[in-house]
């Protein structure tokens, strides 16, 4: 992750966490790189925008929170905490250290070959859990995907929907445009479909460094993501077909991400235990199975 120091503006502890570097800072909030009483390493996000100012956002915050601090830790972040009360809400979860996709992608290159379906593995494992819990992410991307020294972990989805309410949220509180389904685009109602969309996009990135629905503009984007059907040439099978199937305009033709696992039943394990040349993150973890 993006490592820099705080700025001037920030301060030094929240609840009982001394924060010590920024992570960090998008639409929803800033990351922190902080430590509890104990001195354990943990990330700290601080919301803002319409989940501060709205006093009903803040209790379903708190709601979905709580729902997503059920998630089995299974190539996750467990989420730790949430505090709801004071001037900015923030969530507290465990910490990954290592790059992003996005950056590990951009200091090494693509991914391929058995690294290239543990990290899809990884994902849809993930994406098991937090479906299993009720909960869907609606906003994973590369900078989602951890890579750390026991495997990819997906993080962020502490202000996930859980699928009741999944379309209570307003869509500029979350959503990066080249990995959002084209329901959330639509103002239909989203679950775990959408997540199902963007682990085909994420995989793409993977083996291309770039988004299947790359383009000038959010505009263009948007345009694409609606409209453009993505080549999945890039990838070997069955990744190419579930990839494709996850991409599926219509989000009850996409497989579930259950049926991601269960499609790759030549995934044997690759690196598990120890390190894979170039990404050593690129592992799945000694308790991996299928759900």
């Amino acid at each position: 992750m993006g490592r820099t120091g705080l700025a001037p503006e920030d301060p030094e502890r929240l609840g009982g966490y001394r924060l010590a570097a920024r992570l960090g800072a998008g639409g929803q909030g800033v990351v922190y790189e902080a430590c509890d009483e104990a001195g354990v390493r943990v990330a700290v996000k601080v919301l803002h925008g319409d989940v501060v100012a709205d006093p009903v956002l803040r209790a379903r915050f708190a709601g979905e929170a709580a729902a997503a601090q059920r998630v089995v830790s299974r190539c996750t972040a467990r989420l730790i905490a949430a505090e709801k009360d004071g001037p900015e809400p923030y969530i507290v979860s465990e910490y990954v250290d290592g790059p992003s996709l996005r950056e590990a992608v951009r200091a090494d290159g693509v991914l391929s070959g058995d690294r290239l379906v543990g990290l899809a593995a990884a994902v849809a494992t993930a994406l098991a859990a937090i479906h299993e819990a009720g909960v869907v992410h609606r906003d994973l991307k590369p900078d989602d995907v951890l890579l750390g020294p026991d495997g990819p972990r997906v993080v962020d989805f502490g202000i996930a929907r859980t699928r009741r309410t999944s379309s209570a949220f307003p869509a500029r509180v979350v959503g990066s445009p080249p990995y959002t389904a084209p329901e959330v685009l639509t103002a239909a109602r989203i679950g775990p479909a959408a997540d199902v969309f963007a682990w085909g996009a994420v995989v793409l990135f993977a083996a291309t460094g770039r988004s299947p629905f790359e383009a000038g503009s959010v505009g263009a984007i948007l345009h694409r993501v609606l409209t453009g059907e993505p080549s999945t040439d890039a990838l070997p099978e069955p990744l190419r077909s579930l990839a494709a199937a996850a991409l599926d305009k219509d989000p009850g033709a996409r497989p579930s991400s259950r049926d991601l696992l269960l499609g790759l039943p030549g995934w044997s394990g690759g690196g598990r235990g120890g390190a894979s040349p170039g990404l050593a993150g690129i592992v799945l973890p000694e308790d991996f199975r299928v759900f």
